[in-house]
């Protein structure tokens, strides 16, 4: 599954906060990292997170594109919608 996440480095703790559209009507998941955005420790911590509210391994997560963008898609393997919605809540109709 992939999945579009807009990232807020040092944001003071890693946490997600919900689901929001792009003028698109896209839908994204909001996340915040503690980490900085040098030397890839944002997206490092980004991958982390994704994977522990999971529950996947952490080779199962990675960032596709977006590498040095706030707005990354990243694609984790043998994710199903359900457990997606149980970890952050269902995301908007886009």
């Amino acid at each position: 599954m992939r999945l579009a996440v807009r990232v807020t480095p040092k944001g003071g703790r890693d946490a997600a906060d919900g689901w929001a559209l792009d003028g698109a009507g896209r839908p994204y998941l909001k996340v915040r990292v503690s980490a900085a955005p040098s030397e890839g420790e944002a997206n490092a911590a980004v991958t982390q997170f994704l994977a522990k509210a999971l529950k996947v391994p952490k080779s199962a997560v990675r960032i596709v594109s977006g590498e040095t963008a706030r707005v990354k898609m990243i694609e984790i393997e043998d994710l199903e919608p359900d457990r997606l919605a149980a970890a952050f809540g269902a995301p908007p109709a886009g």
